[in-house]
């Protein structure tokens, strides 16, 4: 009889070796090689005999294609990141820190949509269904029908949706998940990518026969390094993959979609931690806007893009004194960047920082990884030097090239009117950005066009603190 032949997986990121080794060859991590049996391939003459018959095709053009039918959650800004709702049959997955809300706000969106008429169900692994009922009561939701089921078998959770067909599940978590098919332990890579292959097979069949399709919201630990714990896979078969960002020590929460199949990605979602569990920000740019009584210097507003929204944030810049090792730290933007856009400043506006200490900042914690960020933060640099403040009002926008030319940034005039829309009265921004007629959106904000960093700087200076 024939040997089993053995494989080593990486428990972190999936990858496979043939013997063991102490350090993963794909991922670098250290003692995470586990032995498993793999299945033996079938000979090569039978090798297609147990395939199906070929199916029938059909052209693109012949295939009926209608819009995704999508149920609000209650929740606008859950509703902005999922792209408009919950679509039957999807599988969302959401990661996040300990602590930062996701069951909170999972149990939230449930609530909302059992009281709207559709069954629920919400599938904890962590807490017993006491301590979900607490917390229910502590976060306002008098009365919920919410059905809870306090289960880790993935055999009785299919079971139990199969009979009793929710429009929503949640899964909390799925690392807590098992399937008696497997020996290892729950939390294992092969248990959470089965486990999670299973519930996403279920959620794509459901609703075939018409009866209504179940969508499933699948809740991820992430490591020390804030990615999802387990193999990628998980993320390439789910449909939408969002990320809760923010400091636990700070009320607001930031929900990003990474990958979404129904929506637009790195669309964002803004939330409140109250006492009363968490609440949409109607307007986000307050929060990344310091409340100065006067302009004060180091400091620029920038108008990002945030998916298909456009938000004010304010880039903080600080030149001290830094001697013969001058440091470069930046805070929500590229360090590499930084060190780009400074040599640009020196060769192109005669700036020079090369024995200064330079800090930038994003306020409210906020990542910008756009370009567009480079016109701002030179500006909020050059302010911090000269040690006098930008106008009032003013916000600038626009990508700085190594040639010293200020680019457009895309979707120009949203940004332009989002500005307007809060009291912006200045705006410098790159001239291909700039309005080819009026426009009453605009009204109140003067347009400053600017081909060159150099000629951004000189105008600056004309305008004074304002």
């Amino acid at each position: 009889m024939a040997k089993d032949k053995t494989i080593y997986t990486c428990s972190e990121c999936g990858g496979s070796s043939p013997k063991w080794l102490g350090k993963c060859p794909h991922c670098g991590a250290w003692n995470t090689l586990i032995e498993s049996v793999t299945e033996a391939a079938a000979p090569a003459k039978n090798r297609f005999a147990a395939l199906a018959p070929s199916a029938q095709l059909m052209p693109l053009a012949a295939i009926e294609a209608a819009e995704v039918a999508r149920t609000p959650t209650g929740h606008e800004e859950l509703d902005r990141v999922l792209g408009g709702g919950m679509v039957e049959g999807a599988v969302v997955l959401i990661g996040g820190d300990p602590g930062i809300g996701k069951s909170t706000l999972l149990l939230q969106a449930l609530d909302a949509l059992q009281r709207g008429g559709l069954r629920t169900l919400y599938v904890t692994g962590e807490e017993s269904g006491a301590q979900v009922a607490l917390r229910a009561r502590r976060l306002g939701i008098e009365g919920s029908q919410v059905a809870v089921l306090a289960e880790t078998s993935l055999e009785s959770i299919l079971a139990t949706i199969e009979a009793e067909r929710p429009a929503v599940a949640v899964i909390d978590s799925i690392q807590t998940v098992y399937s008696e098919q497997l020996s290892s332990a729950p939390g294992s890579v092969a248990q959470v990518r089965e486990c999670a292959a299973h519930l996403t097979r279920f959620a794509k069949a459901s609703g075939v026969d018409g009866s209504g399709g179940t969508a499933i919201v699948l809740v991820g630990h992430v490591t020390k390094e804030g990615a999802l714990a387990g193999p990628r896979v998980l993320e390439h078969m789910v449909d939408t993959v969002l990320y809760f960002e923010g400091d636990t020590h700070s009320s607001f929460r930031l929900v990003r979609a990474i990958k979404n199949r129904f929506g637009a990605v790195n669309e964002i979602g803004v939330f409140a931690m109250t006492d009363k569990g968490l609440k949409g920000v109607s307007n986000p740019s307050a929060i990344f806007l310091s409340q100065h009584a006067e302009p004060v210097a180091g400091s620029c507003v920038m108008v990002t893009l945030e998916g298909t929204r456009p938000l004010l944030v304010e880039i903080q810049a600080l030149v001290d004194g830094g001697g013969p090792s001058p440091r470069r730290l930046s805070v929500g933007l590229e360090r590499d960047r930084l060190a780009m856009l400074l040599a640009v400043l020196h060769r192109h506006a005669g700036v020079a920082c090369a024995d200064q200490d330079v800090f930038v900042n994003a306020v409210g914690g906020v990542r910008i990884s756009e370009p567009a960020a480079d016109l701002a933060v030179m500006l909020a640099i050059s302010s911090s030097l000269r040690g006098k403040p930008l106008p009032k009002g003013f916000l600038a926008f626009g990508e700085v090239g190594l040639a010293g030319e200020v680019r457009p940034a895309p979707r120009g005039q949203e940004r332009l009117r989002e500005a307007a829309k809060l009291g912006f009265s200045v705006a410098v921004v790159p001239k291909a950005n700039a309005p080819k007629r009026r426009d009453a959106a605009f009204e109140g904000l003067t347009i400053h066009p600017v081909e060159r960093v150099e000629e951004a700087m000189a105008l600056v200076r004309s305008l004074g603190p304002g």
